[in-house]
C-alpha cells in the first residue's frame, strides 16, 4: 500500500474530504509518529501493533568479500511488534 492509496482510502471513508486535507492529515500523523520514535517514545496502535526504538550494541563484524574484521558502532533501529489481532488475521 502506497501513500496515495491511504489518501484515496481516507477520501472514500470521508466523502467530502479534499485531497489536500487528506494529505495534511496523513502528514501530521506520520510526522508525530516519526518524532515520537526519534525521541525514544513507544507508539502503540491498538489492533495494529507497537513501534519503538532499539539501540544495537557495538560489535565486531566482518567483510564477507575480504574476510577483514570490521568494527560496527552502536546505532538505533526501529522495532515493530504486531498485535495479536493482526497476527491472527495474517495467519488465517
Amino acid at each position: 500500500m502506497k501513500r496515495s492509496d491511504i489518501i484515496r482510502s481516507l477520501q472514500v471513508q470521508f466523502k467530502n474530504m479534499r485531497t489536500s486535507d487528506a494529505m495534511a492529515m496523513l502528514d501530521t500523523v506520520m510526522d508525530d509518529m516519526i518524532n515520537a520514535v526519534a525521541n525514544d517514545k513507544k507508539i502503540e496502535i491498538r489492533g495494529f501493533g507497537t513501534f519503538q526504538s532499539r539501540t544495537r550494541a557495538t560489535k565486531n563484524g566482518y567483510n564477507p568479500s575480504t574476510g577483514e574484521t570490521v568494527f560496527l558502532p552502536a546505532n538505533k533501529t526501529i522495532l515493530f511488534k504486531p498485535s495479536r489481532e493482526l497476527t491472527k488475521k495474517m495467519n488465517g
